[in-house]
């Protein structure tokens, strides 16, 4: 069997094709032509002797054999970063590193990260603007900040998403709370308490929202619901026990632990969702470009 060559420009544009799911998202990131995406794409398919995606009405998604090739794309994209970071190891960073975050992972997600990367950048600023998935697009639209990460199906005109971090939203009550939410096991059951919900414009709500509606849970709040304008808000209204809340795993770690909330086992309710990077069309570049590619490079550990 002949040796199998796989040009690594090809590569790029194939793994930016299977992260933004499509051509055109993919032509305007690496600044080439749609024909020329799609040229690079056939041609490597070619050279693999076989598909690597399946081409729909709105767009790409990968077959087996295509997400085999994209695990070491991804590799070698990592590859990549860290080489950067090492490279510019020695530069020292001056002035602001503006970014901005949806409320989640700006508690969650972001000191950590910040904590990593400030080891070795220790001179710079750093400015973290906090707003719903709504407000972190409109600010990056604005070139308020040049980095954001948000949650949830956000869009934006100008705005591109890459996917960081897998996500799921559980359902939680306190330990100490009434006893029989803590009985709680079916979808039935779950329809007759109090939900906590975020505000409107919030990422966790729009997938909440969209989950509860297929799930015949709920169509929205209901009477005796309370909307709240922050994940710390709803955590602290779970200890009071004011209702049941389906909050991020990665921002409940602490209470689990200590064994101050409860997880509800509901058959059938399981609301994936991930944390992206919105960037504008351009790489960010400077601080911004140097703290995305530490994140790419070192992310936080993945959830069980």
């Amino acid at each position: 069997m002949a040796a199998l060559f796989v040009d690594p420009r090809r590569l790029e544009t194939f793994r930016v094709v299977a992260t933004t799911g499509q051509i055109s998202a993919a032509s305007r990131q690496l600044h080439l032509s749609q024909p020329a995406v799609t040229a690079q794409i056939r041609q490597l398919e070619a050279d693999c002797g076989q598909p690597l995606l399946v081409r729909t009405a709105r767009g790409v998604r990968l077959n087996a054999a295509g997400r085999v090739l994209l695990d070491y794309a991804q590799r070698i994209h990592g590859l990549l970063d860290e080489a950067a970071l090492a490279i510019a190891a020695e530069e020292t960073l001056t002035g602001e590193l503006a970014l901005a975050a949806s409320t989640t992972i700006a508690s969650a997600i972001v000191p950590g990260l910040l904590a990593s990367f400030l080891r070795t950048h220790p001179e710079l600023q750093v400015r973290l603007e906090v707003g719903n998935t709504r407000e972190v697009l409109t600010w990056l639209a604005e070139g308020r900040v040049p980095l954001g990460l948000v949650e949830g199906h956000a869009r934006a005109p100008g705005i591109r998403l890459e996917r960081y971090l897998d996500d799921e939203l559980v359902p939680v009550v306190a330990s100490r709370g009434p006893a029989e939410w803590l009985r709680i096991r079916t979808m039935d059951a779950l329809r007759e308490v109090p939900l906590l919900w975020r505000e409107q414009g919030s990422g966790t709500r729009a997938v909440l929202d969209r989950a509860l509606r297929k799930a015949g849970v709920r169509k929205g709040p209901q009477r005796g619901d309370l909307q709240l304008g922050s994940t710390e808000a709803i955590k602290r209204a779970v200890s009071l026990g004011l209702g049941v809340a389906l909050l991020s795993r990665w921002s409940i770690d602490g209470e689990l632990s200590l064994g101050r909330f409860q997880v509800l086992p509901v058959p059938g309710l399981r609301i994936p969702r991930a944390f992206s990077w919105a960037l504008p069309v351009d790489e960010p570049s400077g601080a911004a470009g140097r703290f995305l590619r530490h994140a790419r490079a070192a992310p936080p550990l993945l959830l069980p």
